[in-house]
């Protein structure tokens, strides 16, 4: 026969709380999370010219896992879908009605940020960013008055400190010879 002590001793034991501990004690600590203010700016450059400069603010938890924060902004183009151009008995041309289809253009940010030793974060961005051609660019004979749709997209890391940026990339359209830079700038929300 067990005596009760023993018996409360074997119980302790088996469900992993040493004698004298309580159930609350063993539990683990969560881990340290700290709140980040991520920018990204997407801007576009034509030699020395900014041409525009556009901003993006996520806020995130970092912690030793990994969380992530998702921005999705833009808007949708009607385009009208032509099979050919029909025409009357008498030859003149109908005007061109056909169905219609919705292009997405805007921008698309993910952003994943873990916490690494002293003070310092680590950031994977993916921009996906798309517009319209300007017309200019239309007129230069890159569509023939449909409108062409330009698009960039981006994955990359950094390894930032508090109030510290850094440049995602820097990359350039081959047929308007805009640049596109990506930078970003990681802040300690205090």
């Amino acid at each position: 026969m067990i005596k009760p002590m023993t018996r409360m001793l074997a119980l302790a034991v088996v469900f992993g709380f040493a004698a004298g501990t309580s159930p609350s004690a063993q539990e683990k600590a969560p881990a340290p999370v700290t709140p980040l203010k991520v920018q990204v700016v997407v801007s576009r450059s034509q030699g020395e010219k900014k041409i525009s400069s556009l901003p993006y603010t996520l806020s995130i938890n970092a912690g030793a896992a990994p969380t992530t924060a998702n921005l999705r902004m833009g808007t949708k183009i009607p385009l009208m879908m032509i099979a050919g151009q029909p025409k009357e008995a008498d030859g003149k041309a109908l005007p061109q009605i056909g169905p219609v289809q919705y292009q997405d253009v805007g921008t698309n940010i993910d952003c994943i940020a873990s916490t690494l030793d002293d003070g310092r974060f680590r950031v994977q961005i993916t921009v996906d960013d798309s517009s319209v051609y300007p017309e200019e660019t239309e007129k230069s004979g890159a569509s023939s008055g449909h409108p062409s749709f330009r698009s960039f997209r981006l994955s990359n890391g950094l390894i930032l400190k508090d109030g510290q940026t850094g440049q995602l990339a820097a990359a350039t359209d081959k047929l308007t010879g805009e640049t596109v830079r990506v930078d970003v700038t990681l802040t300690v929300i205090k």
